[in-house]
């Protein structure tokens, strides 16, 4: 059941501010306010910094498989628990059932596959040119980690970005995504539960310029991991440069994926997964499939495919629904005015744009563009909801230049049964991960998964890479001596 009062998660206790200053957290697909939530600030930050700076040096010093044992215990934790966490990432999200297990489902996979590098963190022996000299690097903690949690998958965010770190032997300090502010102090009772030593999580509550900022600026953290929109993601790097002493910054950030439809394609397959794409979570993933290019030979038949499976997508948050609400009030005005604003410059509004009236909750019809020009600022800007444009395109040649046209490079996908039309695809699309065949999204504790451009900054989470997000390689040097043998 979700708390009336979400409160700060610091050395493993509910921590309530003294001046109990709060905000209300509404639930999306009902649109009634369910909680009021600590407002944290500077005061906050610091008491879970200093919590965390207590208890970094002993946590580093756990061997390393004995961190990840702890890993193993919250993943059977998170699946005896499956269904109390599947219903507060709901009530925070409005998500369908489906989805919200899913998500619990996939956090404790990515905990078992975080346990098992507990058994590598493999480093490397080096060669030397000179002799009775050894080279090796090893992997260290670099301390205390800021994770800035997105709020469109609350339990997987905070996964994504606790469990590696904790392995690597940091600290953290989570700070919730304030529409999402309870996933965060539910996982850390679920470590504590695991045996997670007091002081090595925290979670505070609030908005960005409030907690967010003096958490990144405070010069204990040594790296800072966000989750977001591109904006704030430039914010937190300049945050971090302007410190005294610099920190690590990974970023991973929006989309405005293409989904590229061959005159080859298996049809069916493809509207499929196109409006997967488009849809799933309410369009409100990075990775949604917000632009699809559709060759000019198909483009009628599939364009009628397509509409016709959007025309059944469910909106709703119950057991057989597909479609959820968007997160907030201020989230679905912002939708209907872009989408207003992109009719009014010229495009076409195939089916949707509206609110649905019949529902309590922040619900908006799955939503086609057409005829919108690709410079168009729907075209070109991370929309981050139920919305997508379809494009006619000539050819390969001008799906690649549409697809390689906004500054994002997170994912994209092609449809074609052409080995030869596949492989250039993945070559020339400036991307982090391409699908073939397949959605614009999909992902596993296994993969790595990030963007270029301003979809990210170069380092990938999860899989192995997210060692290299939470670990410094130090390069040790050894001589040795043969006389003294």
């Amino acid at each position: 059941m979700y708390p009336s009062y979400v409160p700060h998660w610091i050395a493993d206790l509910e921590v309530v501010p003294k001046d109990s200053t709060t905000f209300e957290k509404r639930n999306p697909a009902t649109g009634a306010v369910i909680a009021q939530v600590a407002r944290g600030g500077a005061a906050e930050v610091a008491h879970a910094l200093s919590s965390a700076a207590g208890a970094a040096e002993a946590w580093a010093r756990n061997p390393v498989p004995k961190r990840g044992a702890i890993l193993g215990r919250a993943a059977q934790l998170l699946r005896e628990r499956e269904k109390e966490f599947g219903e507060i990432v709901q009530a925070e999200t409005g998500k369908p059932w489906k989805n919200a297990i899913a998500e619990v489902a996939s956090s404790a996979e990515l905990a078992i596959f975080m346990e098992g590098e507990g058994s590598r963190l493999y480093g490397r022996t080096l060669p030397s040119p000179i002799p009775n000299r050894t080279v090796q690097t090893l992997r260290s903690p670099i301390g205390i980690c800021a994770a800035i949690m997105p709020f469109n998958s609350p339990l997987a965010g905070v996964a994504w970005k606790v469990f590696p770190a904790l392995l690597c032997g940091n600290a953290v300090v989570v700070k919730s995504h304030e529409l999402t502010p309870y996933t965060a102090v539910l996982f850390g009772k679920l470590l504590k539960d695991a045996g997670l030593p007091v002081g090595v999580y925290g979670a505070v509550q609030g908005f960005g310029p409030d907690a967010g900022a003096p958490l990144v600026q405070d010069h204990r953290v040594g790296v800072v991991s966000f989750t977001g929109s591109s904006a704030t993601g430039k914010l937190i790097q300049r945050m971090v440069s302007g410190r005294d002493v610099l920190a690590k910054v990974c970023l991973e950030l929006g989309g405005k994926n293409p989904f590229v439809v061959c005159d080859d394609a298996d049809l069916e397959l493809a509207a499929d997964l196109a409006v997967a794409s488009a849809f799933v979570d309410a369009g409100q993933r990075c990775a949604s499939g917000s632009r699809i290019l559709v060759f000019d030979a198909i483009y009628d038949a599939f364009r009628a495919a397509f509409l016709a499976r959007v025309a059944k997508v469910k909106v709703g948050s119950g057991p057989d629904d597909d479609c959820g609400p968007v997160i907030s009030k201020a989230n679905l005005d912002r939708l209907l005015a872009q989408v207003k604003g992109a009719v009014s410059r010229g495009a076409t509004l195939v089916t949707g744009g509206a609110p649905i009236v019949s529902a309590s909750g922040y619900y908006m019809q799955p939503t086609v563009l057409e005829n919108v020009s690709p410079n168009d600022e729907v075209s070109q800007n991370e929309l981050f909801g139920p919305v997508t444009c379809l494009y006619r395109v000539g050819g390969f040649d001008e799906a690649i230049r549409l697809a390689n046209g906004t500054h994002y490079g997170l994912t994209g996908a092609i449809h074609t049964t052409s080995l030869h039309r596949a492989q250039e695809f993945i070559t020339q699309y400036h991307g982090g991960l391409v699908s073939v065949n397949g959605a614009t999204f999909g992902s596993g504790p296994h993969m790595p998964f990030g963007g270029v451009k301003n979809s990210g900054n170069g380092f990938r989470e999860p899989g192995t890479e997210a060692l290299d997000v939470y670990t410094e390689l130090k390069t040790v040097v050894i001589n040795h001596d043969r006389r003294r043998v």
